[in-house]
């Protein structure tokens, strides 16, 4: 499974890439918004885990970019942000418009977590491919 790290800061960035390698996944690591489309343009990810405050194009912008290209509608989406879930910017409607299926406040989430939740993802696509075939 390939995912696609979009992630300002590069430390954390790399850790979150070593400790999903280490899960056996293939990942790209990116810090801003611009390189993240320029990567999905050579290879569409199979989940991608945002931090929403990026330089220039800000995560919610990206959100809705990435869901006006056809192959990349149905990506699911974990963020993983220092914004809090209340912030305005973090609506139900925005949850529901661009399919994010998980969200992190980093000052409160483990890396165990995050991996829990790519996890979880993976394993119900899994779950509904078995279904589906």
């Amino acid at each position: 499974m390939y995912i696609l790290v979009i992630e300002p800061n590069k430390i954390l960035g790399q850790t979150y890439r070593d400790a999903l390698i280490k899960q056996n996944y293939s990942v790209a690591l990116v810090h801003s918004s611009q390189d993240a489309i320029g990567t999905c343009d050579k290879q569409t990810p199979d989940l991608i885990i945002l931090e929403l405050q990026l330089a220039m194009h800000n995560g919610v912008e990206f959100l809705y970019e990435l869901r006006s290209y056809k192959d990349l509608q149905n990506v699911p989406v974990i963020i993983i942000s220092n914004l809090p879930l209340t912030h305005k910017a973090i609506s139900s409607v925005l949850w529901n418009e661009v399919k994010i299926v998980a969200y992190h406040y980093k000052p409160l989430t483990r890396l165990v977590d995050l991996i829990n939740s790519v996890d979880k993802v993976f394993k119900s696509a899994s779950v509904l491919n078995d279904i589906t075939a």
